[in-house]
């Protein structure tokens, strides 16, 4: 069976309505797959449900005991759903994922528009935010003229030298917080060729809830890790702790700190081609801090947003009563951001409790009920949050993009726009599913006379440039 990519598209959701396959196989694994997908976070995910679509015998083996990956929804710690990993969809009216939610019945909110800035225990008054906002465009600006027609650079290397009292705000806004890298960690070029993040959307149920919901009816494998992919032959053969599965085409979605500690093993080895391009869009550290604070003590509004007027990299991002509820975050991102995950969730959550007294004046320490906080940093198989180029490193995610005999990668690092975002991922997926499809014989291109004229592209934005007043794009995390 051939098929085109049109026939694809157009055939793949009602197909995967009629499917009734078991969610995970028990052990012993099958012995054998037309596709085997390594991971069954977004990428895996779109990239099973587009091979599933076309009919195609497929197999994803995931690592951890969920689906999901750094999408993962809690529970059971508060009495509100608590994404623990990303938590935004970006550009709603083109993400797949926003149009599949509404079809299996995920309720998708709008993000809440504005944020408050504090200077000390007060609100920024209306003279000091636009000062604020102009320095953030000014700064935003002078990052993409400083490398615009030149060699790549860090981030900070383009930053005007009289940012003032919004130093350390501006780099945590346009780097730890949006990338989970410092500016001067970042790549310019990879900020100047991102594409723009519009009109975030949360899932009430959860983000992670709601890509376990897409995985509803694949096959899938879960606690069982991949050791070694030999992928020189004709077909590929991927050991796991539960057997050994062969396969025509294999999609590896394994973070590039994942790829690089050793946990999976190839034969022959893996490129020094791919292990430099991976080496260059490592993940950087993002996490959220949860605590329940009954009764308001910060005076806050549902899904309220807080920002402050920081001298220096420790700072951090307040959503605030989520969804209605006395459950309130606080994101720690950079360099800060790993130092402190390191010295475990008891600090994390003394670093927060201070963090809100300090700006707010109630004793947060004496209110907070339960609390807990994430450390992707330590997150076996994972090891980060989300893909960021180091200076120089932008290209390598064409690098990553390009197939490895019959494996094929995917990930937010393998995305060159939508670099660490779900949208990104979920789209690297279909990317590899579509080039595994071709390697095993079963997509091919439709002719060009059913092919619609594309439409042109815009240019891209300079890297991250704030949106117009009113608007709230520049302060969400891309994670």
């Amino acid at each position: 069976m051939t098929i085109t990519r049109r026939d694809l598209l157009a055939g793949s959701a009602a197909m995967m309505a009629s499917m009734s396959m078991p969610r995970a196989f028990a052990a012993p694994l099958p012995r054998d797959a037309e596709v085997v997908v390594i991971g069954a976070g977004a990428a895996g995910i779109a990239a099973a449900r587009r091979i599933a679509g076309a009919g195609r015998k497929v197999l994803v083996i995931e690592a951890a005991s969920a689906i999901g990956g750094r999408c993962a929804t809690d529970t059971t710690s508060f009495d509100a759903p608590f994404d623990r990993g990303a938590r935004w969809l970006y550009n709603p009216d083109s993400s797949p994922i926003a149009k599949l939610a509404r079809g299996v019945g995920m309720d998708m909110l709008p993000a809440p528009r504005g944020q408050r800035i504090r200077i000390g225990r007060r609100n920024a008054r209306a003279g000091e935010a636009e000062d604020f906002l102009a320095t953030l465009v000014r700064a935003n600006r002078a990052i993409g003229d400083a490398v615009r027609g030149k060699a790549d650079m860090p981030a900070a290397a383009g930053l005007p030298k009289d940012l003032g009292v919004w130093a350390g705000t501006t780099d945590f806004l346009l780097g730890a917080q949006p990338t989970g890298r410092d500016l001067k960690d970042l790549s310019a070029l990879d900020l100047t060729t991102m594409a723009q993040r519009d009109a975030p959307l949360a899932c009430r149920q959860g983000l992670g809830a709601l890509i376990a919901k897409l995985g509803d009816g694949l096959p899938v494998v879960l606690s069982t890790p991949v050791t070694r992919i030999a992928w020189s032959g004709k077909d590929a053969q991927v050991e796991t702790s539960a057997g050994t599965v062969t396969a025509k085409a294999v999609i590896l979605t394994a973070s590039p700190n994942a790829l690089l500690s050793g946990r999976i093993r190839f034969a022959p080895e893996l490129p020094k081609r791919q292990q430099e391009a991976a080496s260059k869009l490592l993940l950087g550290s993002y996490d959220h801090i949860a605590l329940e604070l009954p009764g308001n003590p910060l005076g806050l509004s549902r899904d309220d947003i807080v920002i402050e007027q920081s001298a220096d990299r420790a700072t951090g991002f307040l959503l605030a009563n989520l969804g209605g509820s006395s459950l309130c975050q606080v994101d720690v991102a950079g360099s800060f951001g790993a130092e402190l995950s390191a010295k475990g969730e008891a600090a994390m959550v003394a670093f927060a409790t201070d963090w809100l007294t300090k700006l707010f004046g109630s004793d947060v320490k004496a209110v907070a009920k339960r609390t807990t906080a994430t450390r992707w940093n330590d997150m076996p198989y994972v090891f980060g949050a989300m893909s960021a180029a180091s200076p120089g490193g932008q290209p390598a995610r064409k690098v990553l993009m390009e197939p490895m005999g019959s494996v094929f990668f995917a990930g937010d690092a393998t995305h060159e726009t939508q670099w660490g975002t779900v949208g990104g991922a979920w789209e690297s997926g279909e990317r590899a599913a579509d080039a595994a499809l071709r390697k095993i014989g079963a997509l091919r291109d439709a002719p060009m006379a059913e092919t619609p004229a594309k439409k042109k592209r815009a240019p891209a934005r300079a890297a991250a440039e704030p949106p117009p007043s009113g608007s709230r794009g520049i302060l969400w995390p891309r994670n």
